[in-house]
């Protein structure tokens, strides 16, 4: 799943996804108050251009050239408030405490011994700062083989919940029913959603 992968995949269609931001990032992060916000995964920009709206001053990152190409130019409001950032934060970790909210959608983060590229976005949350993690819930989605990749792979929110020390506050860390209809052909039905703040 490098930037190949992804640029072609991106290829295959105008518009590959919907163009509303996430329904969880609506629910979880209204009400904050607007800050540094990175956007992990940022795909086409509809969360980036969404955050930027409500105030935030928002780092778009993702591995794919021609998603953020399309996100640049969807949105000419939100220029000067939003950084399209081409960069694999599986490798190269964002700034350290450098966020008052980390934003990940749906990333495909590989499980890793050390955990160094969780640990990286863990740590690119400023103190008093929100983690708003998502994923698939697991069950009812089709087998791996089917897939074309293992789900047990990669971080799911419960897991990172569980790795949280002392310094976190966990706030939501549940299973909820998509609030929209999941894209077609998907078998997505319920999100797991970890929210969290950096207490120090």
């Amino acid at each position: 799943m490098d930037a190949q992968f992804w640029d072609e995949r991106y290829a295959t269609r105008e518009q590959l996804f919907s163009g509303a931001p996430n329904g969880v990032l609506l629910a979880e992060v209204t009400g904050l108050t607007p800050g540094q916000a990175l956007d992990v995964g940022c795909g086409e920009g509809a969360d980036a251009h969404w955050l930027a709206r409500q105030g935030w001053q928002v780092t778009a990152v993702d591995i794919s050239r021609l998603a953020l190409e399309r996100a640049a130019a969807a949105a000419p409001d939100t220029a000067g408030r939003v950084a399209w950032t081409r960069a694999d934060l599986t490798v190269v970790p964002p700034p350290a405490g450098a966020f008052d909210l980390v934003s990940a959608h749906y990333f495909p983060l590989p499980r890793q011994p050390e955990h160094t590229a969780l640990r990286g976005l863990l740590e690119a949350v400023a103190p008093g700062g929100t983690l708003l993690f998502t994923g698939h819930r697991l069950a009812g989605l089709p087998p791996a083989a089917e897939l074309g990749l293992d789900p047990a792979d990669f971080y799911r929110p419960d897991e990172i919940a569980g790795l949280l020390g002392q310094d976190w506050a966990v706030l939501v860390d549940e299973t909820r029913p998509r609030t929209a209809p999941a894209p077609s052909g998907t078998h997505h039905t319920h999100d797991t959603v970890l929210r969290a703040r950096r207490l120090r």
